[in-house]
Formats: structure tokens, sequence, C-alpha cells
């Protein structure tokens, strides 16, 4: 029997609330779909003599990252995912005893760690904000709905995605008509009549606009996009990180098979498949698939057949998914999905490229500024 070790590793971050009460808020996503994808892997594996043994290593909000990955690497562990943000991943990446790693990325979207951060060992599973702007602006010149209201939050995450959504408008010939910050208390959501005190917020946040087809809402945290639908001035449609949004994993999607993964990780779970559970899930996948195509379990095989053209991972999108080779990001079609349906799923039909459909989301290869440094 062959063992594949893969460790996980992450920390647990404080998280805001889901905004509205309907969402359970979740303290193991990401974690779970990696449970899944092992016993996958095992249920498969077990007819080829092959096993995946999965160690836990999520350490508290303090906890020192550092100094548990040198313990990982210490004991020979080199296939990591990491569910870890920026600064932490990038630490670990940047260990000596990590120069030969396999580091799946699940959680980070950040472009700058795909560009000018990028490292020869961090792969990276979710969508890049780059990949998510351009599949809702896709999607947008499609329905020549081409005049955008742009309003955003105040976090770094809320300033690197707006930055995706404004290279997205220049690239698509879209136009940003007004941009508009959210400096209300949306707090007051929760008192006695706070939904008429929302209602008014909105109404202040998006009138006296020049004319527009769609609000483009980028509000990370859930601290206020919800209540643009309905309540805006003007009655438009609401896209971005609240209403039609661009995800890798939708709790509606059912097409390819689909609905069998979702079925399947809710008798598991008993709860609904995060996005960041379906990564989790994947991580695992791409392991054990690699695993059974070379039958080896040591780190250079594994990278090598990853990396090469031959690596063409199912993953319930209709194609394959592999890695782009000048920035190690997973090219994958994206859901377009409202609250309760999916919408459509970028590359939109039309848009073409002359390798991959779905290289026309995010930073192509001569776009790159991504340079490893080993």
């Amino acid at each position: 029997m062959k063992h594949l070790r893969v460790v996980y590793l992450g920390k647990r971050y404080d998280e805001p609330p889901p905004l509205s009460l309907l969402d359970r808020s979740l303290k193991d996503k990401g974690i779970v779909g990696a449970r899944v994808g092992a016993a996958d892997n095992n249920l498969n594996g077990k007819f080829v003599g092959q096993e995946t043994d999965l160690t836990e290593d999520i350490l508290p909000a303090d906890g020192d990252i550092l100094a548990e990955a040198k313990k990982v690497f210490a004991a020979g562990n080199q296939l990591i995912v990491a569910d870890l943000e920026a600064k932490d991943l990038l630490a670990v990446a940047d260990l000596p005893e990590a120069k030969d790693a396999i580091i799946l990325d699940i959680r980070t979207s950040d472009d700058e760690l795909r560009q000018e951060e990028c490292r020869a060992n961090v792969f990276h599973l979710a969508p890049s904000y780059a990949m998510r702007a351009d599949a809702l602006g896709q999607f947008l010149l499609y329905k020549r709905w081409q005049r955008w209201f742009l309003i955003h939050g105040t976090q770094p995450a809320d300033l690197e995605y707006t930055a995706a959504v404004k290279r997205a408008a220049a690239r698509f010939g879209s136009r940003i008509v007004a941009e508009r910050t959210y400096t209300y208390n949306a707090r007051a959501r929760t008192t006695d009549t706070g939904h008429q005190q929302t209602e008014q917020q909105m109404a202040l946040l998006t009138q006296s606009v020049p004319d527009y087809d769609v609000i483009f809402v980028v509000d990370m945290d859930e601290v206020f996009g919800e209540y643009l639908l309905f309540n805006s001035f003007d009655p438009r449609p609401v896209v971005g990180t609240q209403g039609l949004i661009a995800v890798a994993w939708h709790r509606s999607f059912e097409e390819y098979a689909g609905q069998e993964m979702q079925n399947r990780f809710e008798r598991f779970a008993h709860r609904v498949m995060t996005e960041r559970d379906y990564e989790g899930w994947l991580a695992l996948h791409i392991f054990g698939e690699a695993m059974l195509r070379t039958g080896a379990t040591d780190v250079a095989t594994l990278r090598q057949y990853v990396l090469s053209d031959e690596f063409n991972i199912a993953a319930y999108k209709g194609v394959g998914l592999s890695f782009r080779k000048w920035d190690l990001q997973l090219r994958q079609p994206i859901l377009l999905a409202g609250p309760r349906a999916l919408i459509s799923i970028a590359p939109i039909e039309g848009f073409l490229h002359p390798k991959y459909l779905t290289d026309s989301l995010g930073y192509d290869e001569p776009e790159t500024k991504c340079r490893f440094a080993h």
C-alpha cells in the first residue's frame, strides 16, 4: 500500500458573521471539503493499493504559523493544503524548508500573489479577483450593460477587488460612471426598525448619480452589499460580491454532476458546500489524481506531472482544469450565480482564446508580472 501524506495547514482567523441570519456562521470551511476529498481518494485508491493520509494542523488566530510550518516540514511533509491569508502564506512559502514543497492555496484571491508576489511552490486553486471581475465583465458586456456604478467598502480586500473591477471595465470597454465608498454604520440593522435605517442609507448612497446600467458592489466582509438589492434610488441590477456573484462553487450549482457532489458533501457534513470547501476538496483531488496517474508519492514526480500538458483534472465544471505555468493559477470556468440560482458560466460564449477559453479570465501569459524567485 502506497501512502500519500498531505497536511492541511491553516489558522482560525476572525471572520465577520454572515450578513443574513439565513446563512450559518461556519467555523470549518475548507477542512470539511478536504476530508471529503481524502475519503474520495481512499475509496478509489483501495482498488490500486493507494491511500491518502490527511493530517489536520489548524492553529488559533494568534498561533505561530512559522514555528508550526517548520515542524511540518521537519517531519518530512512536502504536500501542503494552505488555508492561510496572504501574509502567512508567503511567510510559509519563503521558508528554506518549503523550497521544494507543493503548497496548494485554497483561501486567497489576491492578484498580487499571482503577480509581483508569486512563488514557485504555491499553486492557487481559488479564482483570483481579476478572474472574478473578468467573468462578470464578460457577462455584462454580453448583456450590453456597460455603464457601471461602483460602490465598495474600505477593507484591504475590498480595495484589491475594486482594482480588478476597474481593470475589467477598461478591458471590456465598459465605463464606471460613478464610484462611491460605503461609510455608514450598517450594524443599525439589528435594532428595531433597522430596516428603515438601511433603506435610507442605501437611498442616500445611490442617488444623484449619472445614468447607469448596473451597480457593481465590492463588499468582501458582507457589511452592506446585500441591502443594495431593492433599496437603490434607481431600480438597477446588482452584481459583484452580492447580487450576481462570480465564484468557483455555489450551493445552487447542479450541472455536470454537480448535484451529486452537493448531495455527497451534505450527507458527510450536514450542511451546504461553500466555495472554500470546494477548493479543499479539489486540493485533495489534485494530489490523489497525481498519485493515481504517476504511481508515485514523491514531490518531484508529482510536481512534474501537475505542471505537464497531461495534467487535466475533472472537477464538475464540464471541462478539465489545469495550471497556468506562468503564475500557477488554476484555470477554470467561473460560476455566475444569483442568491438562489445559477445564471451563467464564464467564459461567456463568444469570448475566445487561442489556447484555453478559460485563459480569457484573469491575467494571460503576455500580461503576467510573475517572475518566480526560485
